[in-house]
């Protein structure tokens, strides 16, 4: 049976911590199904990591389903959250349409926006018509653009519209907040002040849960890795050994060896041949 919104939402009260993660595809939907992973996010940062692009904008509404999709036939405890791209959420009924898509096609059991005040009545309607809405607030990508790639709300007037926003998005009926790039002690008092539970990214320890990104959790990339991620394994280097050593079997010729391949009966390939 999946984890719902309610099992969250309790996870919270009981001060249980929540551990969230990004997957795109069936194979990370399973690996972390089997790591017990309670919620995983396909996000449209899928547009960077998977796809190539510089930013999550180019990713369409058929790329979040197309991914979704996957995620969802690897997992069956999860549950999992999708994004809706870039303005298929700028008016209440594009809002509409791009979820009844998501939620169908994909068969996700939640979706996540960004914005606060200012999308409140969507969300609102959204969730009066089924919907569960996770909040995005701080660094929210869809607008990098206008807010840089930075730590937000460090001033006091901007930490007193996230406050703002946070409130009026649990107002609205959003059933999670995920705070990205927020000092840590503003994520806290938020935190403190929120009944939904609060996921950080780059937020600091005094939220209810975290989220990481896959390829930056696991290593997938060379170089440094962002400060608000831990790189708990290799694996970039141990797939790049692993390539490198396939090559040089090729070329030496050391595979495929005869336990790589198939015998046939020699009549049968003399007959094949016109022997």
């Amino acid at each position: 049976m999946r984890i719902t919104v309610f099992d969250i939402q309790a996870m919270k009260e009981s001060g249980q911590r929540i551990a969230m993660l990004t997957a795109y595809d069936h194979p990370s939907a399973a690996l972390a199904e089997r790591a017990e992973v309670p919620m995983l996010l396909v996000g449209d940062s899928l547009g960077m990591v998977v796809h190539g692009a510089d930013t999550t904008l180019p990713v369409t509404l058929d790329d979040m389903i197309r991914h979704a999709r996957a995620v969802v036939r690897g997992s069956s405890r999860a549950l999992v959250v999708a994004d809706l791209p870039f303005l298929t959420y700028a008016t209440e009924g594009d809002a509409i349409a791009s979820a009844r898509r998501v939620m169908q096609e994909a068969g996700v059991q939640a979706l996540k926006l960004e914005g606060g005040i200012s999308i409140g009545p969507t969300v609102r309607r959204l969730t009066e018509l089924g919907v569960p809405v996770m909040g995005h607030l701080g660094l929210t990508p869809q607008a990098q653009h206008t807010l840089g790639l930075r730590v937000q709300a460090r001033q006091a007037e901007a930490a007193r519209r996230l406050v703002e926003d946070a409130l009026a998005l649990q107002d609205a009926g959003a059933f999670a907040l995920v705070l990205e790039l927020v000092p840590a002690p503003l994520a806290a008092a938020v935190t403190q002040r929120l009944r939904i539970p609060v996921i950080g990214i780059g937020a600091g320890a005094g939220c209810d849960g975290q989220v990481q990104v896959w390829h930056d959790l696991l290593g997938l990339f060379p170089g440094k890795s962002p400060r608000h991620a831990k790189r708990y394994a290799d694996i970039g280097s141990a797939i790049e050994e692993a390539l490198r050593a396939y090559v040089g079997d090729v070329r030496s010729g050391a595979f495929p060896t005869a336990a790589q391949s198939s015998g046939m009966d020699p009549e049968e390939l003399s007959r094949a041949l016109g022997g």
